[in-house]
């Protein structure tokens, strides 16, 4: 991801597979850090030697490997972010297509494999709220 990818409160997103472009709001929280961080390369993100990642060399996922195996998180990876946000907006009662807005999906059945754990939850917490509000009138 590039610097002037970023524009006002979005930011440009290409995906590495289909090359689809994605305009994603930056969270908040996000975009304060953003707005702090030395404009050193051209990317956000560098490789030790301040080169951006590519796919045909040193990768970005490789590196979130790494980073992750170095401070005892070997559950983590570069694509469980995106699942997890995923799960996060799902769980936040975000419908499919807002979801797959966001992380990129293409189809329904894609989204729906990695939030029908969240939407169960808030579904069965939805469920029982309405049986405990009728039980009070």
């Amino acid at each position: 991801m590039r610097w002037d990818a970023i524009r006002g409160d979005e930011i440009r997103v290409k995906q590495q597979k289909g090359g689809r472009e994605l305009d994603i709001p930056l969270h908040p929280e996000l975009a304060a850090i953003l707005s702090k961080a030395p404009r050193v390369a051209t990317t956000i993100i560098t490789t030790q030697r301040g080169k951006p990642f590519s796919p045909g060399g040193v990768t970005l996922g490789h590196a979130m490997r790494a980073w992750c195996d170095a401070v005892a998180l070997p559950h983590c990876s570069a694509h469980g972010l995106r699942k997890a946000s995923a799960t996060r907006l799902a769980e936040a009662g975000c419908p499919a297509h807002e979801i797959m807005s966001i992380t990129g999906h293409e189809t329904l059945s894609e989204v729906d494999r990695y939030t029908k754990a969240a939407s169960q939850k808030r579904l069965a917490r939805a469920a029982m709220l309405r049986i405990v509000n009728k039980g009070e009138r």
